[in-house]
């Protein structure tokens, strides 16, 4: 499987994750921001998937630039909670996504 193709699974993957977390967060807190930002940004990692698989180069950096936000964002709330669910987890999943995105050459 080259990068290009395991960048589009994984994209999806990280939208579909933050969609559910989206709705959970809204269903056991009712937190309306968790709402909001796990759709917000589901579709938005949805729209990067779509282009990487047009193979539009913006369609990565536009799946980079959202996950390092994330994984910022999972960080502090990590840093203020000291719980690992579901801010570690997302983290977690986050740091997994930027390695993928982030490929190394040899």
């Amino acid at each position: 499987m080259n990068h290009l193709n395991l960048a589009i699974i994984a994209t999806l993957i990280y939208a579909i994750l933050l969609f559910l977390g989206g709705i959970m967060g809204y269903v056991t807190a009712k937190s309306k921001p968790s709402l909001i930002s796990g759709l917000i940004s589901g579709l938005l990692l949805l729209l990067s998937a779509f282009l990487q698989w047009q193979q539009i180069a913006v369609g990565l950096i536009l799946g980079q630039l959202i996950t390092i936000f994330l994984a910022v964002v999972f960080a502090i709330r990590l840093w203020k909670t000291r719980k690992f669910m579901p801010a570690g987890l997302m983290l977690m999943i986050s740091v997994a996504m930027l390695i993928i995105l982030f490929p190394t050459t040899s």
